[in-house]
């Protein structure tokens, strides 16, 4: 047997255990100590080595930590303002409660809401009773026809035409005739269809409303009129109508957009559309009474300055793209794209609680400045400005947090972007401090984004836009969009022009009482016959 090799005498072989007995005590001492100092020397390498691996490890996992962080943040910017669900942000609970381990909460068994449901039919007339007899017993088929029997109360059944089993064709002759003051021939003309078409009045009508309000495709509209109405159509035909359609309806287009721009309020926002596959965007602009769609290749500043002009005397109350900066006027950015962000983070870095502390500290501030804003015609403005320049003060100190996190220095970082713009509402009466208005308006144009993948030409996007801009106006106005549009086609026909919609509501006000009456509620019960 024979001990290892000394350091540095790695090629000269080692004594023998013959040799070691022969060898003095104190050589054999002296060897002992040797071999210790140098295994020390070893391990206190080994121990170097270990020590700058795990410094080299322990810098890697940082690394790979900071990348995995802001992917995470990257992908939060890229995909959180992107809701799924119906609950607004400001609703959800800051703090929320994790769920007990095997235990289930009973559901409540929810109330009837007031309202729901399809609406009573009491106060209606019957057209027709039908009685059915009872000849035979339906569970033995024992006959019956003797007895003397006793009719019930009845119900009432509302019911619509079955499919058409052909169309109404109308051949429409006009009359010409010498006029003597104007020394030229004139025609007559008919109400029935726009002059030179071959498609009536209430088919286009119901074009236009299956296009915009039910956001069907031309082909699924060309189906359902083969199908239900017998009218044979091509989608090329159905498109070129509503082009024609929306030229025609130009003067109300631009009537919506001067509405809007006199507004107090706007709400702005934009969606994705799609225009022959490339992509574009589909602009809106609305009050409480007018909303405006525009198509438009580019998302930038120039659509906003040319659509509401370089000054606007109101709020205009938006997300936070840049875009909207190019309009002098006071901005309201919307807080429930902020706190939904923020709420993302909180998801994404559950073990930092500050983002948790920031979040809500942002809430109580804007709770803050909706009281202000709802008690502000009972304060002097000394008051009002005093209490105003205090939660301002309160926001600054909550942007100057202590110590923050990379992750909170993110969160602080979008919030600091938008403070000059965070509590402009509180100074405007009635004015939100979310854009969820907007939203819904923009919603119209999402939905047809989906079902149809949006426009062929361009001339197809601004019909579009030009014929849901009426269609959501006269949502908003609580006016039917195929009456209004019926009216304006027929003065298009008699008088070269479409009616406006102000010409229009001043014509409902002009009714009397009980023709007034009559006539909502015929509206109403169109618009139940329609859902």
């Amino acid at each position: 047997m024979t001990v290892p090799a000394l350091k540095g005498k790695a090629d000269k072989p080692g004594p023998d255990k013959a040799g070691l007995e022969k060898l003095p005590k104190a050589k054999l001492i002296a060897m002992i100590l040797e071999q210790r100092e140098e295994t020390r020397i070893r391990l206190e390498e080994k121990d170097k080595q270990i020590t700058e691996l795990s410094e080299h490890l322990a810098k890697l996992q940082g690394e790979i930590d900071k990348e995995k962080a802001e992917q995470k943040i990257k992908d939060i910017n890229q995909h959180v303002n992107q809701p799924t669900s119906k609950k607004p942000e400001w609703d959800k609970d800051g703090n929320p409660k994790p769920a007990t381990k095997g235990q289930k909460k009973k559901r409540k068994k929810r109330k009837k809401r007031t309202g729901c449901g399809n609406r009573g039919k009491s106060g209606l007339t019957p057209d027709e009773t039908h009685f059915n007899p009872l000849a035979s017993c339906p569970c033995c088929g024992n006959d019956l026809g003797g007895r003397k029997g006793k009719a019930d109360s009845g119900r009432l059944v509302e019911d619509i035409d079955p499919p058409a089993e052909k169309t109404t064709v109308f051949k429409e002759v006009t009359e010409s005739k010498w006029c003597d003051q104007c020394k030229k021939m004139v025609s007559s003309t008919s109400e029935k269809a726009l002059p030179g078409s071959d498609i009536g009045l209430n088919a286009m009508m119901e074009m236009a409303y299956l296009w915009v309000m039910c956001a069907l495709s031309f082909p699924k509209i060309r189906e359902l009129f083969v199908n239900f109405k017998t009218l044979r159509l091509s989608t090329a035909g159905i498109s070129s109508s509503m082009i024609r359609l929306s030229g025609i309806l130009q003067p109300v287009y631009e009537e919506i957009l001067n509405d809007v721009k006199q507004g107090a309020k706007i709400w702005a926002d934009e969606t994705g559309w799609r225009v022959k596959g490339k992509l574009w965007w589909l602009w809106i602009f609305a009050n409480e009474r007018s909303a405006y769609y525009w198509p438009d290749k580019t998302r930038g500043g120039p659509v906003v300055k040319r659509l509401l002009g370089e000054v606007f005397l109101g709020i205009l109350i938006v997300d936070g793209w840049h875009a909207y900066t190019k309009i002098v006027c006071d901005r309201q950015t919307c807080m429930a794209h902020i706190f939904r962000k923020i709420r993302a983070f909180i998801d994404a870095f559950p073990q930092y609680h500050s983002i948790m502390k920031f979040y809500l500290k942002l809430r109580q501030i804007i709770r803050d400045g909706e009281k202000l804003q709802a008690v502000r015609d009972e304060l002097s403005e000394l008051v009002f400005q005093r209490r105003l320049k205090a939660l301002e003060q309160r926001l600054d100190a909550l942007l100057e947090w202590k110590n923050p996190n990379d992750t909170l220095k993110e969160v602080i970082k979008k919030v600091r972007r938008q403070k000059d713009h965070i509590l402009t509402f509180i100074q405007h009466d009635g004015a939100p401090h979310h854009n969820n208005y907007g939203e819904y308006i923009v919603k119209k144009g999402v939905v047809k984004r989906k079902m149809s993948g949006g426009s062929m030409s361009v001339e197809g996007a601004r019909a579009y836009a030009c014929i849901q801009s009426v269609a959501m106006t006269c949502q908003l106005r609580d006016i039917s969009f195929h009456r209004f549009l019926k009216a304006s086609l027929v003065c298009y026909i008699r008088t070269g022009r479409p009616m406006l919609l102000a010409e229009y509501e001043a014509g409902l006000k002009s009714m009397p009482i009980a023709a007034y009456i009559q006539f909502k509620l015929t509206l109403i019960f169109c618009t139940e016959s329609t859902a």
